[in-house]
């Protein structure tokens, strides 16, 4: 049976209902395995909350910890659970090939890397119709940079300040935060340009971004005219101008910054950003690790929303629904340049891999969950956006479909980032009222919301009485 709540924070948020039903936990005993993650696990890999939570199980948009209480998941995995935990589709699936066939590498065809590649490639517009398969969204974006660099002859990479693209020795130069970084050589040719962040930056105003909830700020722009996306081109500009050689390997791009906080450009700035790489020779890449597989409602890739074609895209996380898969998605001419040499990924594209892309795909049509991103993280927007309204230390929500990023400040006008251990607060209490909730930006003051792609209005209703209740007991701890 499910454990009632006891919430040291009292809510009157009613948690919907969910039928499931999770096995008994038979496992070590909670303070045995906070032990062995002390002693045999690596300290770099932290975990939220004080008292860090053990789960047990998961369905769909629901987590469960050893003592039968239920989560909603807002964060899915770091942006990772697609279609819903354990999805009976995918599970299925993935239990059928687990009896048939787990792996042979490349080295062989095998009807799932043929099947996957046809299915995956038919979503993207031409010439982007060759795919090579990885294990992790560093490696995707690691083989992107190689690529680019291969095909165009050229070094320099240039990436937004506030990106995160992974942590491996070469992607770790795109990387573009702080917490990330270490004091070991790393981003020899990858240069980093101003990120045109239209709350947190220099310039921007109300009608700038692509989005259901525009910024506070005021905008002074005439009809047509987006004032801060030209500052941010002439940034760009004055980037490739000063900082990289008159020809360049390429740019890489998340659609919508992920980590930094679900961080939107101005409407066109991609466009114009993308013609000014191509004049350079540089190739343009689209890093869709959060921004793929529906997540932004409008569209199934995050590039499309913004109007252009890149050269190469990058996909991880939704792609397998937390199965460790990631693929290079480019043109036949691109992906050329590889084959002059030897180039393997031993277990890239192996026949589990491609069965779980490939389930995730047709549960993503069958459920209808593009849509449902559209119009649930639609209706999520506009309800936290009264909370904004609501709330002095709200600062900023944006996003779209369900890649949302809730921003706190102390202040609205300055826009000085609330205190990280007033967010983690906030954080706790959710937690306590049942609602997982990511975090993230240059200051940790940025909620993500980028939950599984099927949850309802009434999980929605849930989790935004929650944070609300979260937000007044913060405001009551401050007076």
């Amino acid at each position: 049976r499910q454990r009632k709540w006891k919430s040291s924070v009292s809510t009157q948020a009613k948690m919907p209902p969910c039928h499931f039903v999770p096995e008994k936990y038979k496992s070590h005993s909670y303070e045995r395995m906070q032990k062995i993650h002390e002693q045999n696990i690596s300290p770099s890999l932290r975990t939220f909350y004080k008292k860090p939570l053990l789960l047990h199980q998961g369905h769909m948009q629901w987590l469960f910890d050893y003592e039968g209480r239920r989560y909603l998941d807002l964060f899915a995995g770091i942006v990772t659970v697609s279609v819903g935990h354990c999805h009976p589709k995918v599970t299925m699936a993935t239990q059928k090939q687990l009896a048939r066939l787990w792996h042979i590498s490349s080295i062989y065809m095998h009807p799932s890397i043929q099947e996957y590649a046809e299915k995956l490639t038919s979503l993207f517009p031409d010439p982007l119709k060759v795919i090579y398969l990885t294990n992790s969204g560093s490696e995707a974006n690691d083989l992107a940079v190689f690529m680019a660099r291969l095909y165009t002859r050229n070094f320099d990479i240039i990436s937004f300040r506030g990106a995160y693209h992974g942590g491996s020795p070469y992607t770790l130069g795109l990387t573009s935060l702080g917490l990330y970084k270490h004091g070991v050589a790393n981003g020899f040719g990858c240069i980093t340009t101003m990120l045109p962040d239209v709350f947190r930056g220099p310039w921007g105003g109300s009608h700038c971004r692509d989005s259901p909830v525009q910024t506070v700020r005021k905008c002074i722009c005439s009809e047509g005219v987006c004032q801060a996306k030209d500052q941010y081109i002439e940034q760009f500009k004055d980037t490739l101008n000063t900082s990289v050689p008159k020809k360049i390997a390429g740019f890489i791009a998340e659609p919508i910054q992920g980590v930094n906080g679900a961080v939107q450009y101005p409407r066109g700035f991609l466009k114009e950003a993308y013609q000014l790489v191509r004049e350079r020779q540089g190739v343009c890449i689209s890093d869709e690790v959060q921004t793929g597989f529906g997540r932004t409602g409008s569209h199934f890739w995050g590039f499309q929303t913004h109007g252009v074609v890149p050269d190469i895209v990058t996909l991880a996380k939704g792609i397998g629904n937390g199965f460790p898969m990631a693929a290079v998605i480019t043109t036949k001419e691109i992906a050329s340049s590889l084959a002059q040499n030897l180039h393997v990924n031993t277990f890239g594209g192996n026949p589990l891999a491609c069965t779980v892309g490939a389930a995730v795909l047709d549960a993503i049509e069958e459920d209808g969950l593009q849509k449902n991103s559209e119009d649930v993280g639609t209706y999520m927007l506009l309800e936290l956006a009264k909370l904004r309204d609501k709330f002095k230390i709200v600062g900023d929500v944006r996003g779209r479909g369900l890649m949302i990023g809730v921003e706190m400040v102390t202040d609205k006008d300055c826009r000085h980032p609330l205190p990280a251990e007033e967010v983690s607060q906030i954080l706790e209490d959710c937690k306590d009222m049942g609602v997982l909730i990511g975090r993230g930006g240059l200051y940790s003051q940025t909620f993500r919301i980028k939950p599984p792609m099927c949850i309802t209005k009434k999980d929605v209703d849930f989790a935004v009485e929650v944070f609300d209740t979260a937000l007044q007991r913060h405001m009551e701890r401050a007076a």
